[in-house]
């Protein structure tokens, strides 16, 4: 057994019980979009959490413990992705990482946005057109020091 068997039960639990992960999110005190990365296996659960997410999804004692883990982070299994969801984020980047990256060093001076520091929120915005993706990123600046 391993982290991604349990991600997998999970998923699996999640789909023939028909649970939405906001609600698993009101459940465990956490964002959707923490919650929805820490059972996708990229990020680790107090026990407490991993009790609450035991009892949603099924799993035993030894199972919540792998919940509790800290686990090896990035999910992507290759070089470039191809679900196509994901393939867009990565399009993105490649076509505005630059931008990104020049107008962040031009406000903050040298240095990364931090996703350990980090939070996203995901909504729908309805337009007449076609309902809109908004994705807010929102990281701590760390600026890169001299020594």
């Amino acid at each position: 057994m391993n982290r991604n068997d349990i991600t997998e039960k999970i998923i699996t639990a999640k789909v023939s019980k028909g649970i939405k992960w906001e609600d698993v999110a009101t459940r465990v005190g956490q964002s959707k979009e923490w919650t929805t990365a820490a059972c996708l296996g990229q990020m680790t659960f107090t026990s407490e959490q991993a009790a609450v997410i035991g009892e949603l999804f099924g799993l035993d004692g030894e199972e919540q413990k792998w919940l509790q883990v800290v686990p090896y982070k990035g999910s992507l299994p290759g070089a470039v992705p191809t679900d196509p969801l994901i393939y867009r984020w990565y399009e993105i980047v490649s076509i505005y990482g630059t931008t990104i990256k020049e107008l962040i060093h031009e406000e903050f001076g040298d240095g990364i946005m931090s996703a350990i520091d980090f939070s996203m929120d995901i909504t729908r915005q309805a337009d007449p057109k076609g309902d809109r993706v908004q994705v807010v990123l929102s990281g701590k600046f760390l600026p890169y020091k001299m020594y």
